[in-house]
């Protein structure tokens, strides 16, 4: 069937309604959207080595014969392993396929494979867990790179790439190049369709990076042309001129002295919202530095001159937290606040739209509820949102169509070197926090393998005996993959992430005196905040989480930061589960758990412990 490169992507061999859903979560729509899909990594199966060679635990490429024919048991309910051995010159290993019985028909004594996967020590003998094969025939050349895509549930790797592939051979001569070709020929760029056929069916790694530069250059270019349009938009737009506020209300209120960064920041906001153009600034500081409160003061410097105040935060359970911290400020200055969520209840939701819309409310604290289309402002001089990056497009559209004629206050405590910043963030205004508060204490940080679990269960028991309560952080929330992802050989590249549900199970064998809590982003928005309030509260002791709880959570009497599989995460999201602790005046910690063999995890490892800003 032909189609086209704006063709709906049902138009496609192998897509039915189900496929059709699974593609949309990841924001495939149209045939052009699948092809710019770009992979996120590529397997490099062309490295052959010996059984002999292998390191337990690694992932490698193997040339071996099939020493017997396969055989398959169940194993429990809904898990089958089909086993069989195989051999090279180096010696003989079993080879174990989950939830694949079919296999069992696909290999035959003495017929050579590459096999691509890790072997593991059972007792005395190895076993190889595939994530690849392919048979080895005479005369047919078998490719050496792959490439690996993101992923939902409902489509696997191999249909991801045979999806790509199908779509990027039909519509291949339709794709126009709008880099000029002295462009091109400056910078060793290859047209779009030699750099899409070059990451989709890639040769070798000198076409990939070429490929890699190209599409880099071209998302930099429009970034750049974009942000030079809307701030051009956004100057064309007055706003509302808010005079410098008289301090000493404010000031009287918080508990504590700003720090010099803090005056000098609060200082610059509050000019910027005198002016009759537009702000558009971001406030970038280490998580822990006090951005709240300067946030807080740019809302006063409006709140106090008659505007209104959004504060936007991506998560209920941060914005929670932001409403139990500034409503009692504000209500004690004379303004009335309100909290609206996606699980605020209807009647309550229309009270707040109304309030907002005739200026009865004068500071609403939100999540994305607070885009929604019915709710208009009498006067909304202030957008404040917290780690924007968070948001989804189609929500940060709506902001800035929210935003119009408002001043705009981004904050983030991602850390994001000066010149990358310039980039990211070229049509706002830099202001930089770089001072602590007083008293604030590093937090120790330790990476440690398994060996150490019987002392970290005792570090635990410690730290909740002398009072203070400990976060443990997990990558995923249950290993529970569908028959058709267990099928996926793609899903055993790696070993098995360590889960909320797991790590909670066995920490209340080992520490059942202790009140232990867990928190996901699956759970409903009430039972978060339960769970939140309970923590808060001090009625749970430990806390077993994902992610949920990365962002500007703030605990002082957590004391304790443990992450599981840490070699999962990246620097920034390590840096901000860190800051979740040494928050009080206790001394805090932050142990990094990981097995890793990797160069690249042990380098990320160690630069957590060497760095804290």
């Amino acid at each position: 069937m032909a189609f086209s490169l704006h063709s709906p992507v049902k138009v496609l061999r192998g897509v039915g309604p189900a496929k059709e859903k699974a593609l949309a979560r990841l924001g495939i729509f149209s045939v052009r959207d699948l092809l710019f899909h770009i992979p996120h990594g590529f397997e490099d199966r062309g490295r052959v080595k010996l059984l002999s060679e292998a390191r337990d635990g690694m992932p490698a490429t193997f040339l071996l014969t099939v020493g017997t024919e396969p055989k398959t048991a169940r194993i429990r309910a809904h898990m089958t392993l089909t086993k069989f051995r195989v051999f090279d010159e180096s010696g003989t290993v079993e080879v174990v396929f989950f939830n694949q019985d079919y296999l069992k028909n696909v290999f035959h004594v003495g017929e050579l494979y590459r096999f691509t996967g890790k072997l593991t020590q059972q007792k005395r003998s190895y076993s190889l867990s595939v994530t690849a094969y392919d048979r080895v025939e005479e005369g047919v050349p078998l490719p050496d790179l792959y490439p690996v895509y993101s992923l939902t549930e409902g489509i696997s790797m191999k249909q991801m790439r045979t999806l790509v592939r199908d779509a990027l051979n039909e519509v291949r001569h339709e794709l126009l190049d709008f880099l000029p070709e002295e462009l091109r020929r400056r910078y060793c760029f290859p047209t779009v369709g030699a750099a899409l056929a070059a990451l989709h069916d890639p040769t070798d790694m000198k076409t990939v990076e070429a490929a890699l530069r190209r599409f880099a250059f071209e998302e930099l270019f429009l970034y750049s042309l974009g942000m030079g349009l809307s701030k051009r938009e956004s100057i064309s737009v007055p706003a509302i001129s808010y005079p410098l506020p008289d301090p000493t209300p404010f000031l009287k209120k918080i508990p504590f002295d700003l720090t010099g960064a803090q005056k000098r920041v609060c200082t610059e906001i509050t000019s910027s919202l005198a002016e009759s153009v537009p702000m558009n600034r971001i406030l970038v500081g280490d998580v822990g530095c006090g951005k709240t409160v300067c946030a807080a003061y740019a809302a006063y410097a409006v709140l106090s001159h008659g505007g209104q105040v959004a504060l936007m935060a991506p998560t209920e359970i941060l914005a929670r937290q932001h409403f139990g911290d500034l409503a009692p400020l504000f209500e004690d200055l004379g303004f009335s606040a309100a909290l609206l969520l996606g699980s605020t209840p209807k009647k309550e939701k229309e009270r707040i739209y109304a309030a907002l819309s005739s200026g009865e409310i004068a500071f609403v604290i939100g999540t994305h509820a607070l885009l929604n289309e019915k709710i208009s402002f009498r006067e909304l001089g202030l957008v404040i949102t917290d780690e924007q990056h968070r948001f989804g497009v189609a929500q940060r559209a709506a902001l800035r169509e929210k935003c119009r004629g408002a001043h705009l206050l981004v904050m983030s405590a991602t850390p994001i070197p000066r010149t990358l910043a310039l980039v990211l963030y070229g049509d706002l205004a830099i202001s930089r926090i770089d001072e602590m508060p007083k008293g604030r204490q590093k937090v120790k940080t330790f990476a440690v393998d398994e060996s150490y679990r019987a002392r970290l269960y005792a570090f635990i028991k410690k730290q909740v005996e002398e009072g203070s309560q400990v976060y443990v952080v997990c990558p995923a929330i249950e290993q529970k993959p569908s028959e058709e992802e267990a099928a996926d050989l793609s899903l055993y590249e790696a070993p098995p992430m360590k889960t909320v549900a797991e790590v909670k199970e066995k920490m209340e064998k080992a520490l059942p005196d202790l009140s232990i809590g867990y928190l996901h982003g699956k759970m409903k928005a009430a039972e978060k905040a339960e769970v939140m309030d309970a923590f808060v509260r001090g009625e749970i002791s430990v806390l077993v989480s994902t992610t949920v709880i990365e962002v500007g959570v703030n605990v002082p009497n957590a004391t304790l930061m443990i992450v599981e599989d840490a070699e999962r995460f990246g620097l920034a999201a390590l840096h901000q589960l860190r800051g979740r602790v040494g928050r009080g005046q206790k001394e805090s910690f932050c142990v990094l758990v990981s097995s890793t063999e990797s160069a690249e995890g042990k380098r990320r490892l160690a630069t957590m412990q060497s760095m804290h800003d």
